[in-house]
């Protein structure tokens, strides 16, 4: 993990890899170096084989705000269109290993849209949701309509969306869009314990289950249901499946290698 980073500050701990935004000054603000140098980070994470979860957390005050407007503002059509400053956020989507948002504070924007990227939402009390672009006069650029209907239905996403009006932690996790709200200063010991019982898991079945519920996503349940199967039939090649099989007739707790 011995590296330099310009926007990040990166741990690893019991195969948990933890990356924090580190703009404070702007809010963990989401210019395109932050959003490159985070992208790259997350690959080479996900090609390490000792790491077996990641957690994204931002500080307090904020997750991140939001895009980095500076960037956008005198910025024109063709501009934009040239940068095509979102595709380096589809890689996100092939990262195999499971992603935790530990959210405190704001997630708007970019922000929001990034901690939909992840798998899943860890929220402190003070957490606020939002997509804010509307009052910019744009729109999301990097999954906000797409990820958030998924997440909440169309009725709540428009109204989120055409508003711009942030939603708080809790109601966050009565539409669905967080698995769980805790208090503020918990917010990333809830996440690292998640993160934790996840990497005790066979890393395998846990990748080929991620991949199957983002199969579901993009298929027909007759498709899915056949991905589901194949995948099931796959992990019989692994010896995580025999060491798992053979621990519970054992009765006792199982060691997974990853392999």
């Amino acid at each position: 993990m011995e590296r330099a980073y310009q926007h990040l500050l990166v741990d690893l701990s019991d195969r948990v890899a933890i990356i924090r935004l580190n703009r404070p000054e702007v809010l963990n603000a989401l210019n395109l170096a932050l959003v490159d140098e985070l992208v790259d980070t997350l690959e080479r994470l996900d090609r390490d084989d000792a790491v077996r979860c990641i957690v994204l957390t931002g500080n307090e005050r904020a997750f991140a705000a939001g895009a980095d407007i500076m960037e956008m503002a005198e910025a024109g059509v063709v501009e934009m269109k040239r940068r095509n400053q979102f595709r380096v956020w589809d890689r996100i989507r092939w990262i195999t290993k499971p992603i935790i948002a530990a959210v405190n504070g704001y997630a708007l924007g970019g922000g929001c849209e990034l901690a939909m990227a992840c798998d899943l939402i860890i929220a402190g009390e003070n957490a606020r949701f939002g997509q804010p672009e509307v009052n910019l006069g744009v729109m999301p650029g990097a999954g906000g309509t797409q990820r958030l209907t998924r997440l909440v239905g169309k009725a709540r996403a428009l109204e989120i969306l055409l508003t711009g009006d942030p939603i708080t932690a809790e109601e966050a996790y009565r539409i669905g869009l967080v698995n769980r709200v805790v208090p503020t200063e918990a917010c990333l010991d809830e996440a690292l314990r998640l993160a934790r019982r996840i990497a005790e898991k066979p890393p395998m079945a846990v990748r080929l289950i991620k991949e199957a519920v983002y199969k579901a996503l993009d298929t027909t349940l007759q498709d899915g249901m056949e991905y589901e199967r194949n995948c099931f039939y796959l992990l019989f090649a692994t010896e995580d499946k025999a060491e798992g099989m053979r621990a519970f007739l054992e009765k006792r707790r199982p060691s997974f290698k990853g392999r």
